[in-house]
């Protein structure tokens, strides 16, 4: 009786098999990809949730550290230490940062900034704002640095779990929806992150995600994130395409990050160019943003004269 149950449900599975390849070819094309698609999102769930924690490893609810209980957010911590007589102002974190990401015809292309801020206070000129996942993945910072750092990092943990267990690359779709289901798990316990998650795979080629802290996600053709990102959205929109060559691409992310930084005082330092294509990712440029200015985009001078190592000459 036991080997007619397990014939009978082998029989059932291969029939039901059947019948959504079926049913797929009858759809068309588009529907097969996004079943595809939610396949891949489903094993990456699956895995994250379950196989994952069956193997010992921590998943979005198994961290090896614990949060304590209960946990105050951080705007009831500011209100509890400065919202009293004689307290000290309380302080403002703010971010700045200048992000993008864009898919054309040939790829995905990343560009960003490198200029930290606390406030009006410039932090740092040279933080790394491409977070590289592996080889075919990218993720960007925008937000608190220190939140998006350690979650993407977490994330590439995590991916690379899953090609272990599975033997195949995790899609660019399924690693966005790790890092939104890890964020998603700490909502409202005071995450500042701001990402985006680019990449290329095999079943649905360049791939471009917007996730933040708390659990959103979307799929689109262009984004920037920060707050030089107005600025950087009127050259894009301006200028984007799906048909662009590679050149023009790539030029179109290196301009739209150099008028963020002119015009955003949050937003400077070095423009970093990347490009992701089939073989993987690869970083274009790294130009400093006041070379920028003076030399590639001719930016208006007054009466001041520089040469070549932008060093002041003359002065009228």
């Amino acid at each position: 009786p036991e080997n007619n149950r397990r014939r009978r449900g082998s029989k059932v599975k291969q029939t039901k098999t059947m019948l959504k390849l079926e049913f797929l070819d009858h759809v068309g094309e588009d529907e097969r990809e996004r079943e595809e698609r939610r396949g891949a999102e489903a094993a990456a769930q699956r895995f994250f949730t379950g196989g994952a924690a069956a193997a010992g490893c921590p998943t979005a609810t198994s961290f090896p550290f614990e949060l304590p209980s209960p946990v105050m957010p951080a705007g009831g911590f500011l209100r509890a230490c400065f919202d009293k007589p004689g307290a000290p102002k309380a302080p403002k974190f703010a971010h700045g940062t200048t992000t993008l990401g864009f898919v054309f015809e040939k790829g995905v292309v990343i560009a960003v900034d490198s200029r930290s801020t606390m406030g009006p206070y410039v932090a740092s000129g040279t933080v790394k704002k491409v977070i590289e996942i592996n080889q075919y993945l990218l993720g960007t910072m925008a937000g608190g640095a220190a939140d998006c750092s350690f979650w993407e990092r977490e994330l590439g943990r995590q991916c690379r779990l899953y090609e272990l267990s599975n033997k195949q690359r995790v899609s660019v779709s399924a690693a966005s929806k790790m890092l939104s289901l890890m964020l998603l798990n700490y909502r409202g316990q005071g995450l500042s992150v701001g990402t985006m998650i680019a990449g290329w795979d095999d079943k649905q080629g360049p791939g471009l995600y917007y996730v933040d802290d708390d659990g959103t996600r979307l799929k689109g053709n262009l984004f920037s994130v920060g707050s030089g990102s107005t600025h950087a959205y009127g050259v894009l929109d301006s200028g984007w395409r799906w048909d662009l060559s590679e050149e023009e691409a790539l030029e179109l992310g290196r301009r739209a990050i150099y008028h963020a930084t002119h015009r955003d005082a949050y937003t400077g330092g070095i423009v970093n160019v990347y490009i992701i294509k089939e073989g993987g990712w690869q970083k274009i440029s790294a130009d400093d943003c006041m070379q920028l200015h003076y030399t590639r985009y001719k930016g208006p001078r007054g009466n001041f004269t520089f040469n070549k190592e932008l060093q002041l000459v003359d002065a009228v």
